[in-house]
């Protein structure tokens, strides 16, 4: 294993909030226009997804006419095969406008046809996917690379969200591929034929990410990452830790050893099921619905086809920015499945995902927004619906939740086939005034939550303590839920709360509010602070691996958290491999959860660690 480089960080400066604020940058993203005038051969081709028509984005529930299934997958999904000409220029094209458009409108998919490709850079910008459309990743390769740095950034890509890669093989040109990434950036179903850097040239900060269902036949350097979840995969090698790395299912991962080095290390996953994608079955578009994994290690895809079941396009309604809630909740009711095609929703309604084994897709960061205060989405208390690859965005009325996985009150017993929500994003505040009290309730029982950010902005626009008001983040009233991958961030009040019985966490990160303005802010009755993770009173069996809070109390530097994580002292509750750290001084933790662990100390970045608790 090759030493770190002796330039590369082993934490943070102190003296600067992890996200610098860069106003003039993301104001001048938020005005950059969309690409316009892509009148090239992979454009054209993104028409011939179906040969059925598909249904205009102005219609409604009041309509007579059965709304059908299929249809072209809309301008800004861009399709590739090896004989196009000029995908090196369009690919520049899109990562210029999107490369520092952090709060802008613009929203993509690249999609490459089985095949191999030679002498590519995709560099991948906000908003922005990049995919295969085989079965395998190794059905699609790029002799070249997928890239994500932080130039836009000055080396800072603390910032590089939203954007993900899928479905391919690469052969890097120096034989390591560049993924500097922070939260909602999946890299998932990817082969590397060489390493993987995670950090931005030059070291800079980095605080990430996930990885799932992929193999690096090299070493994954994360150097300067300060924290990492890798999920049911396969890798040559592990670099180093900063504070808090996570594997579970993984070949090749460090054995455990948290918290020096700080690795928490799961043989296997407890349950998995890997996230739909969409593919190309000769012609035809369809999607692949990888099949649950018990006790899972390594990929699904290893020994060729992976297994599950497949959809064709004609049994999904392929939506376009535009379209209503109502005529969503039509295409629903009639027994389709939803497509979201890369854009912006606007919802005045929630859509009801009623029907068992229900799938909602999302391309490009397709993003819902909620009109006059509306949730966005509420399941039913049924079995296997599957939730995939779209942003929430809160609206400047209050919505008193904007996700809910079935109904207060669910009972039903889903073991068999759980529902998945999977790189589903939540974000109040940022892009404009937004407020939500509690962005993602799960109620059904068995739910898999795999890989989430849900973020209270820290910066952009619309972002005040009372701006951009949201007090809780995840709220889990469910038994038998499992979370993997689960970032959640900056809430008024708890960022996770847990009230369901035998529910399991591999992997948190979360950082306290930074504006709270005042100790009394957040003063939770006699307990300094709201836990960023608080597991209810009434629970007696839950545990959670490799969990770590970091407060950055930038209004008022004296306040004070007496612990991160709270949870009833019994020995059915129990947490491996957590840590609290208090970033350069910014307010202070008491301990790490409950009364235990030593407190953080002050300027000092290093974390107060629990190995196991109770």
């Amino acid at each position: 294993m090759p030493p770190v480089p002796p330039d590369a960080p082993t934490g943070r400066p102190s003296s600067m909030a992890r996200r610098t604020v860069l106003g003039a940058v993301a104001a001048a993203a938020a005005s950059a226009p969309l690409v316009t005038g892509l009148a090239t051969p992979a454009a054209a081709s993104s028409s011939s997804a179906s040969s059925a028509s598909g249904p205009s984005a102005s219609g409604s529930a009041a309509s007579p006419r059965v709304l059908p299934g299929g249809g072209d997958l809309g301008p800004n999904v861009v399709v590739f095969d090896p004989s196009t000409p000029g995908i090196q220029g369009t690919l520049d094209q899109i990562f210029r406008q999107q490369e520092s458009a952090q709060f802008g409108t613009g929203r993509y998919a690249f999609l490459f046809k089985p095949g191999t490709y030679s002498g590519l850079n995709a560099q991948i910008g906000f908003y922005t996917s990049i995919a295969g459309l085989g079965l395998s990743p190794d059905d699609t390769t790029i002799n070249g690379d997928v890239t994500v740095d932080a130039g836009w950034a000055n080396g800072n890509a603390t910032q590089n969200f939203w954007r993900s890669a899928e479905n391919l093989a690469l052969v890097p040109v120096n034989g390591t591929d560049r993924w500097a990434v922070a939260q909602a950036a999946p890299f998932r179903r990817m082969h590397v034929r060489g390493g993987l850097n995670l950090a931005p040239s030059g070291y800079g900060w980095a605080s990430g990410g996930y990885i799932a269902d992929s193999r690096i036949d090299g070493q994954v350097g994360p150097y300067s990452q300060q924290q990492w979840y890798t999920r049911d995969s396969v890798i040559g090698g592990w670099v180093n830790a900063v504070w808090n790395m996570v594997f579970s299912g993984v070949q090749g991962a460090p054995a455990q050893s948290f918290p020096n080095p700080p690795y928490t290390t799961l043989d296997t996953t407890p349950v998995s099921r890997e996230k739909p994608f969409l593919y190309l079955n000769g012609s035809e578009y369809r999607v692949f619905l990888p099949e649950k994994r018990t006790n899972a290690r390594g990929v699904t895809w290893g020994s060729g086809t992976p297994r599950g079941t497949s959809l064709s396009l004609s049994q999904f309604y392929v939506a376009k920015p535009g379209v209503s809630a109502a005529t969503l909740n039509q295409a629903l009711a009639q027994g389709l499945h939803l497509l979201l095609t890369p854009g912006i929703y606007h919802v005045d309604q929630p859509i009801q995902i009623n029907r068992a084994n229900t799938v909602v897709l999302g391309l490009g960061y397709a993003t819902l927004v909620p009109d006059n205060g509306a949730t966005v989405m509420r399941v039913a208390d049924v079995d296997g619906v599957r939730l995939a690859g779209f942003l929430i965005d809160a609206g400047p009325v209050n919505s008193a939740t904007l996700l809910e996985v079935g109904p207060a009150g669910a009972s039903r017993d889903h073991s068999a086939n759980p529902t998945t929500v999977q790189d589903v994003f939540v974000r109040i505040g940022g892009a404009g005034a937004g407020k939500a009290t509690t962005s993602m309730v799960i109620n059904s029982r068995n739910t898999i939550v795999d890989h989430t950010w849900v973020w209270r902005a820290d910066h952009g626009t619309g972002v005040g303590w009372d701006t951009n008001r949201a007090d809780y983040g995840v709220v889990v009233n469910g038994d038998d839920v499992l979370c993997t991958g689960l970032f959640v961030e900056h809430f008024n009040k708890y960022d996770v709360q847990w009230f369901g019985q035998r529910g399991r966490t591999v992997f948190f990160q979360n950082e306290k509010a930074y504006d709270a303005p005042n100790q009394a802010a957040v003063q939770d009755g006699n307990v300094k602070g709201y836990a960023a993770y608080k597991v209810g009173s009434n629970v007696t069996t839950h545990e959670a691996w490799g969990l770590g809070s970091y407060c950055n109390y930038t209004a008022d530097t004296s306040i004070v958290q007496h612990h991160g994580f709270a949870a009833p002292n019994t020995a059915g509750v129990k947490f491996h491999g957590v840590l609290v750290v208090s970033l350069g001084g910014n307010g202070q933790y008491e301990h790490v959860i409950n009364e235990t662990g030593s407190p953080t100390s002050g300027t000092s970045t290093t974390p107060s660690s629990v190995v196991s608790y109770p």
